[in-house]
């Protein structure tokens, strides 16, 4: 791989998501991530497994629907996102919280 297309792998990865449903999502090795809305699965995968240094077994996505937000008396949408879940080979792992 060149280095533009590992830059753009690295950018489709926004933040990992740290919620109650993911921590326990952590014992089975999963991992939650928000990922650029037009990733697909094998850009995913190849962006994990470049930027951490692990091997993925799978890779699951969701796009939640659209949420209306007020301000006022104007209607309007939260922002479109994607979540992939992301199932890590046995024996490896991201670390999330480094110890500080």
């Amino acid at each position: 791989m060149t280095k533009a297309t590992l830059r753009e792998l690295a950018d489709l990865i926004i933040k990992p998501i740290i919620t109650e449903k993911a921590t326990l999502l952590l014992e089975q090795n999963k991992y939650v991530f928000d990922v650029v809305p037009k990733a697909t699965k094998p850009q995913i995968k190849a962006a994990i497994e470049q930027l951490f240094e692990v091997n993925v077994v799978g890779v699951n996505t969701m796009r939640p629907p659209r949420k209306k937000r007020r301000v006022g008396k104007f209607m309007g949408y939260k922002a479109l996102y994607k979540r992939a879940i992301v199932t890590l080979e046995e024996g490896d792992s991201i670390v999330l919280f480094p110890d500080v």
